[in-house]
Formats: C-alpha cells, sequence, structure tokens
C-alpha cells in the first residue's frame, strides 16, 4: 500500500524548495551531468540537462531558496530511465530529496555515497540488488525511506533503527531475511513501518510497542514466529495492523478496541491465532476492513460488528465459528447497521440451520459467502433485494428447496455458486436474465429436467451441471451461444441423444465432461478444432464409431477418457502426436487393429486398453498379443519378393547405364541439382539471373547475410520484380543452408510465409558451382528497417500501433502454421527476427529466410544471440519452444523500438527483465517514444492507464510476449495458443478504436 504519511512529506520538503537564478554551483552541474551520461534515457527526460540552460530550471530538479544555488531536490520518478545510479550523487551536499522510483536502475545500493543532508530517499519499484548499505544509518536527517519492490537481500541492518528522525520506512517486496530489528524501538518518530512480502523470521519485537506514533504497521508475509506482543495493543494511533500470512498464533487482546480507537484495518488472516474474537472489536469505531480468515478462531461471532457503521469487509472464513440458534445467529441481524458492508465471508466455519430472513437487508453486500457450513432448509425469498450481489456462494451445505424467483432478481450477478447441496425441481429459466453471469456451478444437487437451452445467451465461463437427475439432450444453442466457454462439466446425469456438431465452436474450452450419461452417436470430428482443450471425459456412455482422428489437433490434450463406451475401429495414430497427453483410457470399447507405438502408448502407466479384444501389437510394456500374419498373407508375400526383387535389379541397372549415358551427352543445366519440389516451375538459368541482376552489381545489392546475398532483379518471365538469393558456396555450411530452406518450403502454402518462385542450381560462366533461390520481391523491406535507424541515417516513417498488432498477428499465424498446421512435418524456423520479416505494398508481414530451418527431427542448433533461447546456448535440441521464445523477443521490439543487443543491455538487464520490471504499472517506461505519443493522443478525455485501449492492447501484448520468455520451454505457450491470443487482442483493439471514433447518438 502507499503511506500516505511519505507523501505529506514530500509535499512539505518541495514546499520550501523553489528554483533559484543565482550563480550557480559547479560541482553540483557536474554531478548532474555525470548522472546523465550514466543513465540510458529512452524517452528523453533528461533532455533538458545541458550547459546551455541552468540546471536549476532542469527537469526534476529544483534549487534551495536558503542555500542558493545548491540543488535540493532531485525527483526523476517513473521517466523510464535504467543503468546503475552513480556514485557521485553524494557530491549534491545540499540534496534533500532524491525519488528515483518507478525506473529500470539495477546494481547495487552499497557503492553510492549518500549525501548527509538527506530527508527522503524514494528507489522503489527498481531492480536493485545487494543488501541494504549500512551507510544508510549515517543520514541522521533521513525522515523517510523507501526501497520497496527491488530484489535487495540480506538483513536489515540494525543501525537502521537508530534514526531517530525516521518517519516512514517501507522495505516491502524485496528478499530481505533474519529478524526485525530490536533497534526500532529507538526510531520513536516512526509513523509507518512496512516490511511485508519478505523472508523475514523471528517474533515481532516488543519495542515496536513503544512507538507511541506508529500509525501504519505491515508486517504480513513473512515466517514469523510466537505472538503479537501486548504492547503493540497499546498503540492508539495505529491505523493499519497488517501480520496476513506470518505464521504467528496465541490469543488477541480481549480489549484491543478499547485500546486500538484509531484502527481502520485488522488484517491477520492466514494465520494460527485462537480463541474467540473480542467483542471489543465493535469498539474500534474507525474499523472499515476486518480479515481474521484462515486462522483457529472459536466461538460465536461478536454482535458488536454491527456497532462499526463505516465496516466495508468482514471476512472470517476457515475458522471454527458457531452459529446453531437465533441467538448466535443474531450476528447477522446486527450487520444490516452496517450500510457499507460490501464483503461478507464467513464460510468454512460451524453455522448451522436456515440462513435467516434478515440477510436480505445488507443492502449494500456484494460478494456473501456462506460455503462449507452445515446450513439447511430453503435459501430466503429476500435474498433477491440484494440487487447489487455479483457474487453468491452458498456451495456445501445442506440447503433444499427448488431455487425460486429471487434468483433472476439478482441482475449484476457474475459468480452463481450453489453445488453440493440438496436443491430440487428444474434448473430456473431466469438464470439466462443475469447477462453478467460468468460462472455457474450448480453441481450435486438434485436438479431435474431439461437443460434451459438459454443458457446458450450467456457469456459464461464455466458451466458446471455434474451430478444431478438433468434428462434430454444438449441443447445446440448451448455450445453454439455461449462460444466463451473454458469448463463444460455434464457429467453423472441422464443426458441423451447425440453431442451437439456445435462443440466444434468452444474455440476456448479447455475441460469437457460428458461421463456417466446415456449419449449415442458418434464422437464430433468438429472436437478437434477446440484446440485449447486439456482435459475430454466421455466414458460410461453408448458412443459408437470412430475416434476422431482429428483430436490430433487438439495439441494441448493431457487426459484422454473414452472408455466404457460402443468405439469400433481402430486407434488413430495421430494420438502418437499428443506430446502432453499423459493420461489415456481406451479400456472397454471394440477397438481394433495395431496399437500405435510413439507417444503416450510407450507409457504403459498412463495408458488403459484393456476389453479391447481386437487390439494388437503395440510397444512391448503394454503386454499386447502380437498382430497376427494369416498364412495366405505370407505365401503371398513370398511369392511377390520372388518375382520383384529380378524385376527391380535389372530396372535400377538399366537406369543407371542411362543416367551416366545422359550425363556425359547433355550440357550444364539450371536444374540439374535441383531439389524436385521445384523442377515444376520456371527455370531460371545462371545467364538469365545474371541479367535481371545487371551482373549482380553492388547497385542491386539489397541484403546479405551469413550464407548468401540478395539482390533485386527483373525478370520477364516471372512478371515483376524479385529478389534473387545467391548462396556463397565457399562458405561452409552455405551448401547446407541452400538445401534446408527448399527442403523447408517444400508445399509450404501460407499467405504470410515468403514463398520460392524458383531456384537454380547449375554452375556459372567459370564452371563454378551457383545456387540461387529466387522470391517474390517485397518493396517495404523489412521489419528491422522500419523499427530502427539504419546505419546510414535514413529510416521510413515511423509503425503505428495497428501496423504493430498486424505484423504481430501475420508472424504468429505463419509460425503456428509451421508448427502445427504442415501435414505430417513440424518446420523450426531456428532464426525468426525484424530482419527475417518482410514488408509487402500493403504491409503484410511475410516469414522468409529459412536457411537453417529444420523439420522436427530433434538436431541440435548452438547459438548464444539474443533472440535465441536459453537451451540453444549450450547446442540444446531444436524445438517449436525456441521459435515461440524468438517470437516473444521480436514482439518486446516491436513494443520498445530496441534492440536485444543495445549497449543499454548489461550486467544482468535484458530486454525481457527491461521489460518486465515495468509491466503493467510503468509500461509507459518501456514502450517505443512514438507508441506512447499514440497513447497520449488517445487519452485526451481519459487516464491513460485506466480504460485507454492503446495502453490495455499494449500491456496484453507485453504480457503475450513475456509469456514467450520464459526461461523453461515446458512453460512457454503453443504457436497457435499465442496466436489466437494475439487475434483477441487484435480485435478488441480494433473494436475499442471503432467504438471511441463512433460519434454517439444523443
Amino acid at each position: 500500500m502507499l503511506i500516505p504519511v511519505a507523501l505529506l512529506l514530500l509535499v512539505s520538503e518541495v514546499g520550501r524548495i523553489q528554483c533559484s537564478t543565482v550563480p550557480e554551483n559547479t560541482t553540483d552541474m557536474v554531478t548532474l551531468l555525470h548522472f546523465k551520461h550514466s543513465v540510458n534515457d529512452p524517452r528523453g527526460a533528461l533532455i533538458s540537462w545541458n550547459r546551455s540552460t541552468p540546471y536549476c530550471s532542469w527537469e526534476g530538479v529544483k534549487c534551495s531558496s536558503t542555500n542558493l544555488g545548491r540543488v535540493a531536490s532531485l525527483n526523476l520518478a517513473g521517466q523510464g530511465l535504467a543503468g546503475q545510479i552513480t556514485p557521485f550523487l553524494g557530491n549534491l551536499t545540499s540534496l534533500q530529496i532524491l525519488n528515483l522510483s518507478s525506473n529500470a536502475f539495477f546494481g547495487s545500493l552499497t557503492h553510492l555515497n549518500y549525501p548527509h543532508d538527506l530527508a527522503i530517499l524514494d528507489i522503489s519499484k527498481n531492480s536493485l540488488q545487494g543488501e541494504i548499505p549500512v551507510a544508510l544509518s549515517n543520514l541522521s536527517n533521513l525522515k523517510s525511506m523507501d526501497l520497496s519492490r527491488n530484489k535487495l537481500e540480506g538483513q536489515i541492518p540494525l543501525k537502521i533503527g537508530l534514526l531517530y528522525s525516521l518517519i516512514a520506512l517501507d522495505l516491502s517486496r524485496n528478499r530481505i531475511s533474519g529478524a526485525i530489528p530490536r533497534t526500532f524501538g529507538n526510531a520513536t518518530h516512526l509513523k509507518a513501518l512496512v516490511l511485508t512480502t519478505n523472508q523475514l523470521d523471528g517474533s515481532i519485537p516488543e519495542e515496536l510497542g513503544t512507538l507511541l506514533n506508529l500509525t501504519y504497521l505491515l508486517l504480513g508475509e513473512n515466517m514469523l514466529s510466537g505472538g503479537i506482543p501486548p504492547a503493540i495493543f497499546n498503540l492508539s494511533s495505529l491505523q493499519v495492523l497488517d501480520l496476513h500470512l506470518s505464521n504467528l498464533g496465541g490469543a488477541l487482546s480481549s480489549n484491543m478496541g478499547g485500546t486500538l480507537p484509531s484502527l481502520q484495518e485488522l488484517l491477520l488472516g492466514g494465520n494460527k491465532f485462537e480463541g474467540p474474537i473480542p467483542p471489543s472489536l465493535g469498539s474500534a469505531s474507525n474499523l472499515q476492513k476486518v480479515d481474521l480468515s484462515s486462522n483457529n478462531f472459536s466461538g460465536q461471532i461478536p454482535t458488536s460488528f454491527g456497532n462499526l457503521s463505516g465496516l466495508s469487509v468482514l471476512n472470517l472464513d476457515n475458522n471454527m465459528l458457531e452459529a446453531r440458534d437465533s441467538v448466535s445467529w443474531e450476528f447477522l441481524n446486527s450487520l444490516r447497521n452496517c450500510s457499507f458492508l460490501q464483503v461478507l465471508s464467513v464460510g468454512n466455519n460451524l453455522l448451522e440451520g436456515a440462513i435467516p430472513n434478515f440477510v436480505g437487508d445488507l443492502t449494500a453486500a456484494e460478494q456473501i459467502y456462506f460455503n462449507g457450513n452445515n446450513l439447511s432448509g430453503i435459501v430466503p425469498s429476500s435474498i433477491g433485494k440484494l440487487t447489487g450481489l455479483f457474487l453468491l456462494d452458498l456451495s456445501n451445505n445442506n440447503l433444499t428447496g427448488a431455487i425460486e424467483g429471487w434468483i433472476g432478481k439478482l441482475k449484476k450477478l457474475q459468480g452463481l455458486y450453489l453445488q453440493d447441496n440438496n436443491f430440487l425441481g428444474p434448473i430456473p429459466t431466469s438464470i439466462a436474465n443475469l447477462t453478467n453471469l460468468v460462472s455457474v456451478n450448480l453441481a450435486k444437487n438434485g436438479f431435474e429436467g431439461l437443460v434451459p437451452p438459454s443458457l446458450g445467451s450467456l457469456s459464461l465461463l464455466e458451466l458446471n451441471l455434474s451430478y444431478n437427475n438433468l434428462q434430454g439432450s444438449i441443447p445446440r444453442e448451448v455450445f453454439s451461444g455461449s462460444t466463451t466457454l473454458t469448463r463444460c462439466i455434464l457429467s453423472y446425469n441422464n443426458l441423451e441423444g447425440s453431442i451437439p456438431l456445435e462443440v466444434g465452436k468452444l474455440a476456448q474450452l479447455v475441460e469437457l465432461h460428458l461421463s456417466s450419461n446415456k449419449f449415442t452417436g458418434e464422437i464430433p470430428d468438429s472436437l478437434g478444432r477446440c484446440q485449447d482443450l486439456q482435459t475430454v471425459k466421455m466414458d460410461n456412455n453408448f458412443l459408437v464409431g470412430n475416434i476422431p482422428s482429428s483430436f490430433g489437433n487438439l495439441t494441448s490434450l493431457k487426459t484422454l477418457n473414452l472408455s466404457h463406451n460402443n468405439l469400433s475401429s481402430t486407434i488413430p495414430v495421430t494420438l502418437n502426436d499428443l506430446k502432453f497427453l499423459t493420461k489415456l483410457d481406451l479400456s472397454y470399447n471394440h477397438l481394433r487393429g495395431e496399437v500405435p507405438r510413439n507417444g503416450v502408448f510407450e507409457n504403459p502407466t498412463a495408458v488403459s486398453l484393456e476389453g479391447n479384444w481386437g487390439l494388437c501389437g503395440g510397444a512391448m510394456d503394454l503386454h499386447m498379443p502380437p498382430c497376427p500374419v494369416s498364412q495366405g498373407t505370407r505365401e503371398i508375400q513370398y511369392r511377390l519378393i520372388k518375382i520383384l526383387i529380378p524385376i527391380f535389379g535389372f530396372m535400377s541397372l538399366a537406369m543407371l547405364i542411362y543416367f551416366m549415358f545422359i550425363v556425359k551427352k547433355m550440357p550444364r543445366t539450371a536444374f540439374s541439382l535441383l531439389p524436385s519440389f521445384v523442377k515444376q516451375f520456371y527455370k531460371a538459368s545462371y545467364n538469365d539471373l545474371a541479367k535481371a541482376t545487371k551482373d549482380f552489381s553492388q547497385s542491386n545489392l539489397i541484403g546479405k547475410g551469413s550464407y548468401s546475398s540478395v539482390y533485386r532483379g527483373k525478370l520477364k518471365e516471372l512478371k515483376g520484380e524479385v529478389a534473387v538469393k545467391v548462396f556463397d558456396l565457399e562458405i561452409s555450411g552455405a551448401e547446407r543452408s541452400f538445401m534446408s530452406e527448399c527442403e523447408a518450403l517444400r508445399g509450404v502454402q501460407h499467405r504470410n510465409i515468403l514463398p520460392i518462385m524458383t531456384a537454380c542450381s547449375t554452375t556459372d560462366n567459370n564452371g563454378s558451382p551457383f545456387k540461387a533461390l529466387i522470391y517474390e520481391f517485397m518493396p517495404k523491406g523489412n521489419l528491422e528497417m522500419w523499427l530502427h535507424h539504419s546505419t546510414d541515417g535514413k529510416s521510413p516513417e515511423h509503425l503505428g500501433l495497428t501496423q504493430r498488432i498486424s505484423i504481430a498477428v501475420n508472424i504468429s499465424d505463419a509460425l503456428a502454421y509451421l508448427h502445427h498446421d504442415c501435414g505430417n512435418s513440424i518446420i523450426i524456423h531456428c532464426d525468426v527476427k525484424p530482419s527475417n520479416i518482410l514488408l509487402d505494398d500493403d504491409m503484410n508481414a511475410r516469414l522468409g529466410d529459412f536457411g537453417i530451418a529444420r523439420l522436427y527431427n530433434n538436431s541440435r542448433l548452438s547459438s548464444t544471440g539474443p533472440i535465441h533461447s536459453i537451451e540453444y546456448a549450450g547446442g540444446g535440441y531444436t524445438s517449436t519452444s525456441g521459435d515461440v521464445y524468438s517470437f516473444g523477443i521480436v514482439l518486446l521490439e516491436i513494443l520498445t523500438g530496441k534492440r536485444p543487443t543495445e549497449p543499454m543491455f548489461k550486467d544482468g538487464l535484458d530486454i525481457i527483465s527491461f521489460v518486465q520490471s515495468n509491466v503493467p504499472q510503468q509500461l509507459l517506461n518501456v514502450i517505443d517514444a512514438h507508441l506512447v505519443e499514440e497513447c497520449k493522443v488517445e487519452s485526451a478525455e481519459e487516464t491513460v492507464t485506466s480504460e485507454n485501449g492503446v495502453y490495455q492492447c499494449m500491456i496484453s501484448l507485453a504480457q503475450v510476449a513475456l509469456s514467450c520468455t520464459t526461461p523453461s520451454p515446458s512453460e512457454r505457450m503453443s504457436m497457435r495458443e499465442i496466436s489466437s491470443r494475439i487475434h483477441v487482442i487484435q480485435t478488441s483493439y480494433l473494436e475499442w478504436q471503432t467504438k471511441k471514433h463512433t460519434p454517439s447518438l444523443q
């Protein structure tokens, strides 16, 4: 949380500092210029820092009005600066305020010299490492120090507690270990101590109880022990006490509400506190948030909570609290006085009986949790009065009766959780009126009747109707309408009929459970289009026909259970290719034929095939019977071998003699060594290409790579300009590159992949070997020249966000095609980078240069370049995840406009950590300056960080890029999923643009 006291200090200090126009101090100016030259400034925040203007008027610099000409304040928060902080800032001897927060500074703090008069130090939200320097304890005037959200480690120096002037200290979200220093008891002016989310251990020092000015004490998410020292309960100025998830225990002070009259937030969740909840909390009249969840509190819930008129959150979940009669339920009645209560959570306790009718008096409620108790009876109709409710959880109780009209009145409801009860009757059709619903769980009840077709009108993410008595078929509308479904669970009902073909429209589906029903007919082949599916369970039905071969497209599939059906025919070999499939159950069907041998079938513990008497073969560990070969078949094979061997021998000899004769007679041809797949095209000779490129002149040279040079030319036979890639065969690996590119692009047809128009493999006029590939000429060059200034100083106009998204979509589509849709092949590009992304006249992107591409064959690629993933650095095996990593780097280049090889990326900082440390809050610090301007233009009437579509689009793209570049290849998404996500981002952005620029009708 932000500490208001630190902000007040900053304002008060700045108020006494004014710009000075008196003669300047040379030391201060030189120090500031040294700082400027030691950091990277991608946004030009320090452009005003030059000798031609007074340094007291430079951006972020303020000089003292009392100590004339001396810098008193340096505030460069959120300016996108990167690098190490210069140690010479200590030369600014009059500096009182130093604020470098929300940048990308890295390195250690121990080498810095700190001005002795420093009063406010804020270096939060950077990537600083190492220990907290002891030298900070020498700053006797320091009032506020914020080092939060860095990567600091080690222990808190004991002498920090001797800073008597210190008012606010924030060290949260670091990796600090050891005990909380008892010396903090000496910092008698301390108002805010924030140490959350570290690795601190030991007990809370009793000395903190002597800090009578303490207002904020935040120690949550550490590894502390013991209880809360009694003296803490006497801090009458305390407003926020946050000790959540800190391994603390013991009982709370019975009079804590009386001794902590200023308390506004009490956050003790996730500990081991026990005993009763002190009724005296009702005396802390300023309390707004109370979180006592996941402890061992017992007894009744105090009715005194009803005295807290400003209470907005009351979370008592997961304790041993009781309510067994009307007296102990009175706490709920008392809460009607809390007119601001938005969240009430009393789940997972020992509440019994019926929900009292006065629950409907909690008119401000937005979230109510009664789950995991022993509630019974019907749901009171008064709950329908809670029209602001967006989450209702009554699951895991013994509630009964039908769901009546109250449900249709909760128009804002987003989550409805009624599972594990005894509800009866039909599912009310009025649920379809709740247009905001995204999650519905009615599992394990006694619902009967039909599945309402109107459920298809909702934009649901989760639908769970399992373990009920539902009948009839699945309405087509459920699948064709609610295409946003990610989890559809309808198992253990009495549903029948065929599975609707419309299931293939659920493009985002991750789980599909239809087990233990009465479904008949065939499994829809369209299910193979749901490429995000991870779990499919259709066991214990009456399904017939084949297992669809389209299941081979479900590349994310982990579990497939089709057991106990009437499926026949063979097991599709496409299941071999599902590399994430770890559980396959096809038992008790009528399958026959040979069992596939690869993929999941190599692991006998992952596959169940029993009860299929027609299956044979497969891996030895499956212990299947061998596939029989009939006597008649053996006889035919024997006779064929006797006949065919002499025939093939004679034909081979004849062809060899003919070939040797022809080779001697025929002239050199452009296609003597050309791969077969291009022989159907126009045959370009060496002379044709020399003429087209003016004898391969330098004026026609448009590019040069490791193995080849690319020339611009015109071939009249191809009716237009072409790009001729000529391979330098004197370089080792060039011929292999030529063959790799031919092999990779054989049969490849995709609008975003640059195809080979023809090829030439012959000798030149000197008799030397000559190989070239001919492509369509791309007039707009490559992405590299659009993102980065060329060395000759020429640069095309800047790319807008719409064009950048379109390019990302084009290349993700191309890679998804190469990885997933090239027939039986997987093509790995191995060199995805901006210079290999070409642009046509309409700025459509095409992926080119397949010179080191590989068909998926576990070959090794050795590289240490920043565009290649870490697993290639040691000569690791090539894989599609390597292309995913490279695509992520390209996406980061598109967003930042920076090359991953720029000088700023050193000493542990790379383009990934550069973006990662600023997403999402400080994204504008790292993106291309032209996108920043575009974002600001679109933000004329709204905040950049909220509803701005440009900003939200860039955040989404950055998150995709970072997920592509995660160090572990197994955690990276597939290109198919990446392509899908970027398409969604593009659609959302274009819809926002259309909406923003379309005049509203008044």
